[in-house]
């Protein structure tokens, strides 16, 4: 159901710019560019604001209009993008600490945030496997599905957890992607006595994804990091080793970023 944007929450302020932020996340979120009218169908935007709101961020950079109409993100983003990236030490702390631990360099590490029913990439170690899938800075993807998502989600308790997922479950990306609130909820139960969490194909066919939570100085999670392999690689005896060195890696981590947990 469209979000009717046009009713502010009392005591909002500056209407105009959570608009425009509204149409900037839906484009970010969205798999193909949107129209206009997509736009205004989706947020429930009163057609005259979504036109200049529309018409400022091409003026700004910040969308891109093509000539059939459609709306994408413009490269005025990066700046942003780039310059989190920047003030971000944990991406440096991340980077640095995969120099020194090289025991699972032949594979794919990913480090992620959690920012509300998704999450999104910051850094990415991408090998020459024949993934099928390239994980990319700035990527978003439903935390439901995601290794690095479960290992976040399964810091915090189960209310926490449907209370940040809402009513909105996300639309499967493969025949394998958890499907409901109870099967994620044993998922992350399974986690948490695990140690690691694992996506057995739930973002990929054929790829399965290891996580591991991270934790910063207020010992609360601040991150995931995740290794991807091939399904058909994927032994049980691999994954429990590989699992035990990556939760190793994310105390590593979490050590440097303050955390007192033993």
């Amino acid at each position: 159901m469209p979000t009717n944007a046009s009713r502010e929450p009392a005591g909002s302020s500056a209407p105009a710019l959570r608009r425009a932020v509204q149409i900037l996340d839906k484009i970010a979120e969205l798999p193909s560019p949107p129209t206009f009218t997509d736009i205004v169908s989706l947020l429930g935007l009163p057609k005259s604001s979504a036109h200049g709101l529309c018409a400022t961020l091409v003026e700004l950079g910040l969308l891109i209009r093509s000539d059939a109409g459609t709306y994408r993100l413009g490269a005025h983003t990066m700046r942003w993008a780039n310059g989190f990236l920047r003030q971000t030490d944990i991406v440096g702390e991340f980077q640095r600490l995969l120099q020194e631990r090289r025991e699972l360099a032949q594979f794919t590490l990913t480090l992620t945030i959690l920012d509300g029913q998704q999450v999104v990439y910051l850094a990415c170690s991408n090998t020459n496997s024949a993934l099928g899938f390239t994980f990319r800075i700035g990527m978003r993807l439903p935390a439901a599905f995601t290794a690095t998502g479960k290992a976040m989600l399964s810091r915090l308790s189960d209310q926490e957890v449907m209370g940040r997922l809402g009513s909105h479950w996300p639309q499967p990306l493969t025949a394998h992607s958890v499907s409901t609130p109870d099967a994620l909820a044993e998922e992350l139960r399974i986690t948490r006595q695990r140690g690691f969490s694992i996506d057995d194909g739930q973002i990929r066919e054929g790829m399965l994804c290891i996580g591991a939570a991270v934790s910063d100085f207020s010992d609360a999670v601040c991150a995931g990091i995740a290794v991807s392999m091939l399904a058909v690689e994927a032994t049980d005896q691999r994954v429990n080793e590989t699992g035990r060195i990556l939760v190793d890696i994310a105390h590593a981590l979490s050590q440097r970023l303050g955390s007192s947990q033993p």
